[in-house]
């Protein structure tokens, strides 16, 4: 496998443009201080492939139809045993980079930003987990907030990522806005009704499939706008798996069988979204039960939506998106708008 340096470059959840040479320290740590796992398959078959799987974040249910396919033995009867590992703090793409984990969870958005550094990730994405961004602006309902423009004379929670801003800028001003007009405030919880409860801000970028859903399982009364419906450019993938480029090229075999078998996890989740929540909070927990039987009902219906198969990338919506980022200036260096992902290994139509 190709050596990629670690140190040499960094990608961080909370800073998209990141600075050349700071360092992410993951190459010390191994793989065993990358995060905790999250469990193998039971009843496993002898001589199993081991492969490593990073999640972008702490386990939910984006994540279900993994899980899925770990508790019913779907890696299993493909020959693999996979280990699913949190990663240390914002380094999933470093870990998948350097090949510390082979398959990883990333973002359109998040893997644009690793491509376009002076020393790329050498990163594809390989399947969509979620086939649209189901992204866009939550607020209390009382503030009558429906649209960007209403986003005037408001705080909102920001990250002070380039993308983030420039995307609220484009959403708003489109709106017949000025972005002026809204105020930026930091980004200071992990929950984001208790926020809007507490006045911490007036508007926050939210999940539909988790915050939304937070608010309604609370009877909390808010607005919701999606990108999508502002701007159809903003209808990037998010979340996505990616793998390792050298992984790909020597173990394509291996590559297919992940996918195979999680193909059929997240077709699960799709047919019988409360049986997957169960097998979600069996793995996990600690999670909210009401929460993550909301979002499984929600994301039933938005794994795959309207493509052909689950895991499909539609080229057209792809390049558009990576066109942003070059004509805004979001990108390190220019992107081919083409590139960082593939079809090849996903057998969509089988």
């Amino acid at each position: 496998m190709t050596k990629f340096d670690v140190s040499k470059t960094t990608i961080s959840r909370k800073s998209f443009i990141a600075t050349a040479g700071a360092s992410l320290a993951v190459a010390a740590m191994g793989l065993a201080g990358c995060g905790s796992k999250s469990g193998t398959n039971a009843d496993k078959p002898k001589e199993l492939t081991k492969v490593t799987l990073c999640l972008d974040y702490t386990p939910n249910t984006n994540h279900t139809g993994i899980y899925v396919a770990q508790s019913k033995n779907f890696f299993a009867d493909e020959g693999l045993e996979v280990e699913i590992v949190q990663p240390a703090e914002n380094s999933c793409e470093a870990m998948v980079g350097s090949g510390q984990a082979q398959l990883g969870v990333s973002y359109q958005d998040y893997l644009a930003s690793s491509l376009s550094q002076a020393e790329p990730f050498p990163l594809t994405a390989i399947a969509a987990i979620i086939q649209h961004n189901t992204s866009g602006i939550m607020s209390r309902a009382e503030d009558g907030i429906t649209s960007a423009k209403g986003m005037e004379n408001h705080t909102y929670a920001t990250w002070n990522i380039p993308v983030e801003q420039a995307t609220i800028k484009q959403v708003v001003t489109a709106d017949g806005g000025d972005f002026s007009k809204v105020k930026m405030v930091p980004y200071e919880t992990d929950d984001e009704v208790a926020g809007l409860k507490a006045n911490m801000f007036d508007t926050v970028w939210v999940y539909e499939g988790w915050a939304y859903q937070n608010a309604q399982i609370q009877d909390y009364d808010v607005n919701y706008f999606s990108f999508v419906s502002m701007d159809q450019v903003f209808d990037y993938y998010t979340p996505i798996f990616v793998s390792n480029n050298d992984y790909l090229k020597d173990h394509a075999d291996q590559a297919k069988a992940f996918l195979r078998a999680v193909k059929k996890g997240y077709e699960f989740a799709i047919s019988n979204p409360d049986d997957a929540a169960s097998i979600l909070l069996k793995a996990v927990p600690e999670l909210d039960e009401k929460l993550v039987r909301a979002s499984a009902q929600f994301l039933a219906g938005e794994y795959q939506k309207d493509a052909s198969s689950w895991g499909v990338i539609d080229s057209t919506r792809w390049s558009r998106y990576f066109g942003w980022l070059n004509d805004n200036n979001l990108v390190e260096n220019k992107l081919d708008v083409n590139s960082g992902w593939t079809m090849d290994y996903l057998e969509a139509g089988k």
